[in-house]
């Protein structure tokens, strides 16, 4: 083998493994990534059946019922326009209560109920995450004295 071809089949091999490695990066970063949904989106069919999202809304008020294991919970999530039941194990965030907005990231069930993993609540009384504001602002529902916070250098912070 002539030196210029062993230049080419090194070029050739080190592009074969660097197209492998950012394909396996890329595969990695699909799987790892999280996506929003609204109750309506859920509704609608676009939130996916066998993959984690997140749902955000506002914990609709009289639905909290706790079980008697004293870790299971089941909660109603709106965006005024549609809802989507929520049972989450575990221990929620202290500021969880009804009427306040929530972010619960899991798995939607065949029986249409999400199976949460983790429950994220807001942290005071003027606080949205901004996903949940959209959601609510596209629906019209946006309560009235509810702020989004600020965002900051075209990223959310």
């Amino acid at each position: 083998m002539t030196p210029r071809k062993k230049r080419l089949a090194f070029v050739a091999v080190g592009l074969i493994a660097v197209a492998l490695a950012a394909g396996f990066v890329l595969n990695a970063m699909n799987q790892s990534l999280m996506f929003f949904f609204s109750p309506s989106d859920v509704a609608d069919g676009k939130a996916p059946e066998q993959r984690a999202f997140r749902l955000g809304g506002m914990v609709e008020k009289g639905t909290v019922e706790r079980a008697s294991d004293g870790l299971t919970v089941h909660f109603v999530v709106t965006d005024f326009a549609r809802t989507v039941p929520v049972t989450f194990t575990g221990i929620l965030p202290d500021l969880f209560a009804e009427g306040q907005g929530v972010i619960a990231e899991g798995t939607l069930g065949p029986d249409g109920t999400f199976q949460a993993k983790n429950v994220l609540a807001k942290h005071d009384e003027q606080y949205m995450p901004p996903e949940v504001a959209d959601a609510l602002k596209r629906a019209g529902k946006m309560p009235s004295g509810m702020a989004s916070p600020p965002r900051m250098g075209g990223r959310d912070g």
